[in-house]
């Protein structure tokens, strides 16, 4: 089986299942919150834009070991910007980025366990 199938599969199954403990109307609740104008406050937004680059700096180079290394001033400046945001933590962001980093890891240690590289 394709490592990234069963990566997707593994992650899929996982996030079932921690969704359905933490209860689908409190995720979707939570998630919803995007869709507010009320929620994209400045740091909500600065939050959102920080953890994105990020995700682009993660995704192609922990998933198919590409490195765009110019995206990392792109996150130097994001970081900058997430330490001021960082005075408060909102919900949607947290659970949108730890959803994702289901799939990564489970990709990564697919890929490992299976001699992918």
């Amino acid at each position: 089986m394709n490592a990234y199938l069963l990566a997707g599969l593994l992650g899929l199954a996982l996030t079932l299942i921690v969704y359905t403990v933490v209860g689908w109307k409190s995720i979707g609740h939570c998630m919803t919150m995007w869709l507010k104008p009320s929620y994209w406050t400045s740091y909500n937004t600065v939050e959102f834009l920080a953890w994105a680059t990020k995700a682009a700096v993660i995704v192609p180079g922990l998933v198919f070991g590409i490195e765009v290394w110019w995206l990392h001033i792109l996150t130097l400046v994001t970081s900058v910007a997430l330490i001021w945001a960082s005075m408060r933590k909102l919900l949607p962001t947290l659970v949108a980025f730890n959803t994702l980093w289901i799939f990564l890891s489970m990709t990564v240690i697919v890929r490992h366990l299976l001699g992918g590289g």
